[in-house]
């Protein structure tokens, strides 16, 4: 029995990059999934990957794949439900999820949610604008909320801060200097960012 698992989520379609499955491009020699599972895999164990389709693309990674249980794509709350079910059959009592196409996110990410003490937390950083930028994919979920996240996603809730809210989602604020954590790949262009990244700071 474990306490928490990690979950990648990658269920979504890729449609700036031109469809397919973003995670299995190379960054550094490296697949964005690959950088993703061992970033993860350093601060929780086991690692699952969220991913519809035919998993035995990604049988590299070396990881379970779960499928959403939501039909149509139902976005990130569909992957969470997904781990959560996945981690219940396991004996776990929470998860803790990351993107997949996020590769450079904080390497205290687990340590920091757990120091807080609470069962449902998400990564923020700070805003000019905003004061706060959530980060709704990077967060840790407690499995007894499954079913209530079931019955959310069926009434048709597809927003993560939606749902969160109501149940005092706890924001765990990280720092955005020298270079944003949380900075995800969606296009070509932010590919090319990446590697610059890498190379400016030794990631």
């Amino acid at each position: 029995m474990v306490d928490a698992i990690g979950v990648i989520l990658a269920g979504g379609l890729s449609s700036r990059m031109g469809g397919g499955d973003k995670g299995l491009l190379t960054l550094g020699g490296v697949s964005l999934l690959g950088r993703v599972k061992v970033r993860l895999g350093k601060q929780i164990s086991p690692v699952i990957l969220n991913a519809n389709g035919d998993p035995s693309r990604f049988e590299g990674l070396g990881v379970p794949v779960v499928n959403d249980t939501i039909a149509g794509f139902a976005g990130p709350l569909a992957g969470v439900l997904a781990g959560m079910d996945y981690a219940a059959s396991q004996g776990a009592t929470h998860i803790v999820t990351v993107a997949a196409d996020t590769p450079f996110f904080p390497v205290d990410f687990v340590a920091r949610l757990d120091a807080t003490g609470a069962d449902l937390a998400m990564a923020v950083t700070p805003d000019p604008e905003r004061g706060q930028a959530r980060h709704p994919t990077f967060g840790k979920w407690p499995v007894a909320l499954r079913d209530d996240l079931r019955g959310a996603l069926n009434d048709g809730v597809r927003k993560v801060v939606q749902w969160t809210k109501p149940h005092g989602c706890v924001n765990v604020e990280f720092d955005a200097e020298p270079f944003d954590p949380f900075f995800n790949v969606n296009t070509p262009d932010d590919m090319a960012r990446a590697e610059q990244m890498i190379a400016e700071f030794e990631l």
